[in-house]
């Protein structure tokens, strides 16, 4: 009787977790299918020398959150070499041999691509017109390059005053006499009042510091990839910074 009354739960729940089992399936060799177009499609790009597109198509494989194709970094390292993120080309080169090593598919163009990356790392490296992943320096918009400018003194919070160190901001000590008995009086150091004049900006609520848009360069990185070439905009920059100095 028991026998009975359950197999109709038992094939139920075999049905359902037999269905279940195929619209996972079905999904996974639909996402699989999804990264199998976009990798022939950059691959594509790549050929026709249109990195723009190839590097929208892997910028969108890796936001898609599935297993990426061993050979992607290898392939988007080539194609931000080509539009001069060479920082961005050598982090992606260093992934596909971190990945494949010395057995990878693209094992020999991974090694030239390293020697074709050697010189413009280094340039950017040495060039002072760009930070450390080679995009032009621009100048900071709230210190116009100064480097240090009049703003809201920050250890008081442009309140002019701060807390008594001493009485905690109560602007009483208390002290226990000989017969263990707390007593209380007034702080001499900010004459009971709990707060003293600030002594950075003197109560004054602004201090002349580092510009904290750009924590004191006088500059912020840009969208742009720096040619490593000087102009009059970036030799103002300098002249500004220097002078502060």
């Amino acid at each position: 009787m028991s026998f009975k009354f359950h197999l109709p739960l038992l094939l139920l729940s075999f049905i359902f977790t037999l269905a279940v089992s195929q619209v996972t399936l079905a999904q996974i060799g639909l996402n699989l299918g999804q990264t199998d177009q976009w990798m022939k499609g950059a691959k594509a790009a790549i050929e026709r020398s249109d990195y723009e597109t190839a590097n929208s198509i892997f910028r969108n494989l890796i936001d898609s959150g599935q297993p990426l194709p061993e050979e992607m970094p290898y392939l988007f390292a080539e194609t931000l070499f080509h539009l001069k993120q060479y920082d961005n080309s050598a982090n992606f080169l260093n992934k596909y041999l971190e990945l494949t090593g010395f057995t990878g598919d693209h094992y020999q163009g991974a090694q030239e691509l390293q020697q074709r990356l050697e010189a413009p790392l280094k340039e950017i490296q040495e060039c002072q017109l760009c930070d450390r992943r080679g995009y032009r320096y621009k100048t900071c918009f709230t210190c116009e390059g100064k480097r240090q400018i009049e703003q809201d003194c920050n250890y008081c919070k442009a309140k002019g005053v701060v807390g008594c160190s001493r009485c905690n901001g109560s602007g009483m000590i208390t002290k226990v006499n000989i017969f263990k008995i707390v007593e209380y009086f007034e702080c001499e150091r900010c004459a009971g009042k709990g707060r003293l004049t600030c002594p950075v900006c003197e109560g004054s609520l602004k201090e002349v510091s580092s510009c904290r848009t750009c924590n004191g360069s006088g500059k912020l990185s840009s969208e742009d990839i720096c040619d490593h070439v000087a102009d009059e905009a970036h030799e103002h920059v300098e002249v500004k910074t220097e002078a502060v100095r």
